[in-house]
């Protein structure tokens, strides 16, 4: 199962997850990880959901 965000292949730091959600939603890629962090602080699973959403994720082209 695969969701239809593609991964970031030029803007990433890590497997291009943040990238691809900021390109598909038109964000700036800085402030889409900076609340990323926030997120992740709280309760929420920070990695887990990154991890999920890399293994959901096309990969780029």
């Amino acid at each position: 199962m695969h969701i239809s965000i593609r991964r970031s292949n030029s803007d990433k730091v890590f497997a291009g997850v943040i990238g691809g959600l900021a390109e598909h939603f038109q964000w700036n890629p800085t402030i889409a990880r900076v609340l990323w962090v926030i997120v992740s602080l709280t309760p929420f699973p920070g990695i887990i959901g990154y991890l999920v959403l890399w293994m959901l994720m096309e990969n780029p082209e």
